[in-house]
C-alpha cells in the first residue's frame, strides 16, 4: 500500500492584502505628521502634531503586529521591520 504524504499550507488570509494597504495608509499618515511637526510653530500646534504622531505609531504598531500573527511567512521586509524596532 502507497501512502501519499500532503503537507497542508495554511491558506493565506484573505485580509491580508486589505491590512498591508492600511499599513502604508498608516506609514503615509505618519510622515505627514512629521512633516506638520517640522512646520508647527505654536506650541498648541507643536504639541497637537505630537499626539499625531503617538497616534499614527501606534496604530502602525498595531498593525504591523496583527500582519504578522496572520502570515505564515515575514510579512515585511528587514527594511520596513527596522523602521518600527
Amino acid at each position: 500500500m502507497k501512502t501519499v504524504l500532503t503537507s497542508k499550507k495554511p491558506l493565506p488570509d484573505p485580509e491580508l492584502p486589505a491590512l498591508k494597504a492600511e499599513l502604508l495608509a498608516a506609514q503615509g499618515e505618519l510622515a505627514f505628521a512629521y512633516q506638520q511637526f517640522d512646520q508647527a510653530l505654536a506650541p498648541e500646534l507643536v504639541e497637537c502634531c505630537i499626539y499625531q504622531i503617538s497616534a499614527a505609531k501606534a496604530r502602525c504598531n498595531y498593525l504591523i503586529r496583527v500582519i504578522k500573527e496572520r502570515s505564515p511567512q515575514p510579512a515585511l521586509s528587514a527594511e520596513e521591520e527596522a523602521l518600527w524596532t
